[in-house]
C-alpha cells in the first residue's frame, strides 16, 4: 500500500490514492469512539463507579450519542473574538494529528506512505498542534484561556525536546530515519530497542504524556485554575475537533512507541511467529492505551512549577546523557 506512490500514474494508483486517507480517517474515527468509551469504563473500574451503562449493550452508543450532541449544539462564537484564527484553530489542532499517522506502518505491508525520513516528519508534523493550541487561546479574546494556552505552549515545547533526544539513539542504532527499517534493525539484533534504550524509553514515555497533556501533565485543562484553558470560548463541533485531536495523537503517540521501542508487528519470541504481525501490533498497541488510560485514573497532578522543573532539570540532561553513552558505545562497540 505505501509503495504505489513510487510507481507510474495510473487509474488504480489513482483510486487509491483517494481511498487510502479515507481508509484512515474512518479507522481513527472508530478507533476515537470506543477509545473514549473505552477509558470511561477502565476509570470506572480501576475507581469503583459503574461508567457508561445506558445507551446501547453496556453502554456501548454513550460515546456516539455524546458526538451527535456536540454535532447539533449551537456554533457561538464571542462578539470579541478573532473570528478568522477562531474558526482556523480547530483544524490546525486536529489536521497534523491525523496527518502524522500517514507514515505509520502497522506491518511491513500495511501502511501509507513508506518515507525515508518517517521519525523527522512525525516530529515536524506534530509540533504544529502548539500553534493550534496557542492560536485558540488568543482567538478566544480570554484571558484565561490564554494563560492556559502559553502554559501549553510552554509545557508541549519543554517536552518535546527530550522526546526528540529519545528517539535519537535510536536513530543512532539503526542508522535509519525510516519506521520500517527501525523495526527491521530490532529483528536483525534480535531484542526490541526498550532494553538497550530503557533510559530513552522511560524518558519518551514521560515526555509522550506531557505532549500529549495526559495526567499527571494535564495543567493545560487544570479546571480549578484556568476552567477549560484555551478551548474555554468554544462549543459544539469545534470543541469536537480539540478532543478528537487528543485522542488522535493518543493513537499515534502509542504507535510509535511501538515502532521504535517495542518492535513493532515482531513477535516477543521467535516460535509465536506464525501468529500475523498485525495482531502483534495490535495487542502492544492496545498495551499502551491501556497504560495511558491507567495512568490518568491514577496518578495525581502535578505542579506547574514541578513539571517545568521535570523536563528542564531532569529529563533533559538525562536524554543528553543517554545519547552521549550510546553515541560512545556506537563507536567503540
Amino acid at each position: 500500500m505505501g509503495a504505489y506512490l513510487a510507481q507510474p500514474l495510473t487509474w488504480s494508483n489513482a483510486l487509491i490514492f483517494i481511498i487510502s486517507p479515507i481508509i484512515l480517517l474512518a479507522l481513527v474515527l472508530g478507533y476515537v469512539t470506543y477509545a473514549i468509551y473505552a477509558e470511561r469504563k477502565i476509570q470506572g473500574w480501576i475507581q469503583l463507579r459503574h461508567g457508561p451503562n445506558r445507551l446501547g449493550p453496556a453502554g456501548l452508543l454513550q460515546t456516539v450519542a455524546d458526538v451527535l450532541k456536540l454535532l447539533i449544539k449551537e456554533d457561538v462564537i464571542p462578539r470579541l473574538a478573532d473570528k478568522p484564527l477562531f474558526i482556523l484553530a480547530p483544524i490546525l489542532a486536529f489536521v497534523p494529528s491525523f496527518a502524522v499517522l500517514a507514515v505509520m506502518p502497522f506491518t511491513e505491508s500495511i501502511h501509507f506512505a513508506d518515507l525515508g525520513v518517517g521519525v523527522l516528519y512525525y516530529i515536524a508534523v506534530a509540533g504544529i498542534t502548539t500553534l493550534g493550541v496557542m492560536t485558540a487561546a488568543w482567538a478566544g479574546n480570554n484571558k484565561y484561556g490564554i494563560i492556559g494556552g502559553m502554559r501549553a505552549a510552554a509545557q508541549m515545547i519543554s517536552y518535546e525536546i527530550p522526546l526528540i533526544l529519545s528517539l535519537v539513539g535510536v536513530i543512532l542504532m539503526t542508522g535509519s530515519l525510516n519506521l520500517i527499517e527501525i523495526v527491521k534493525k530490532q529483528e536483525e539484533m534480535g531484542f526490541w530497542f526498550f532494553i538497550p534504550q530503557i533510559v530513552a524509553f522511560v524518558i519518551f514515555i514521560i515526555a509522550s504524556l506531557a505532549e500529549l497533556v495526559r495526567t499527571p501533565f494535564d495543567l493545560v485543562e487544570a479546571e480549578q485554575e484556568l476552567i477549560a484553558s484555551h478551548m474555554t470560548e468554544y462549543s459544539g463541533f469545534r470543541m469536537a475537533f480539540f478532543m478528537l485531536a487528543e485522542y488522535v495523537y493518543m493513537f499515534g503517540m502509542a504507535s510509535i512507541t511501538t515502532v521504535v521501542f517495542l518492535g513493532g508487528w515482531l513477535p516477543p519470541f521467535q516460535f509465536l511467529s506464525f501468529i500475523p504481525g498485525i495482531v502483534w501490533f495490535g495487542l502492544k498497541f492496545c498495551a499502551m492505551i491501556f497504560f495511558y488510560m491507567w495512568l490518568r485514573a491514577t496518578m495525581p497532578r502535578l505542579r506547574a512549577d514541578l513539571l517545568m522543573q521535570m523536563g528542564w532539570k531532569i529529563l533533559l540532561p538525562l536524554s543528553l546523557l543517554n545519547l552521549f553513552v550510546t553515541a560512545l558505545l556506537m563507536e567503540f562497540l
